[in-house]
């Protein structure tokens, strides 16, 4: 598998892993009565199962959005160093006033 394949691979999962922990304090905390309302419904794993791959997505692509963007380059280069080739002297000349 290629790597850029098992990095989005991974922080989809992790991703699914924390909305899954999000999901549990939401049902512990009884926030908006969601307990009650899953536990006692007949399609509660329905509701369930939707909540948890809806929130999934979401913070899948938290998750993946912010390990790219953490891969950014090292905050201790000095970016005042030059990069390469060596400096070249350009001389430009005004033009004449006779033109």
């Amino acid at each position: 598998m290629p790597k850029i394949m098992r990095f989005y691979a991974l922080h989809c999962v992790i991703g699914f892993g924390v909305s899954a922990v999000f999901i549990a304090g939401l049902l512990y905390l009884n926030v908006a009565n969601l307990w009650h309302l899953i536990s006692t419904s007949d399609i509660g794993f329905m509701a369930l199962l939707v909540f948890w791959v809806l929130n999934g997505i979401v913070f899948a692509g938290v998750q993946t959005a912010v390990a790219v963007m953490m891969m950014a380059e090292d905050p201790n280069a000095d970016d005042d160093t030059p990069k390469g080739g060596t400096p070249v002297a350009v001389h430009a000349q005004a033009p004449s006033p006779n033109r």
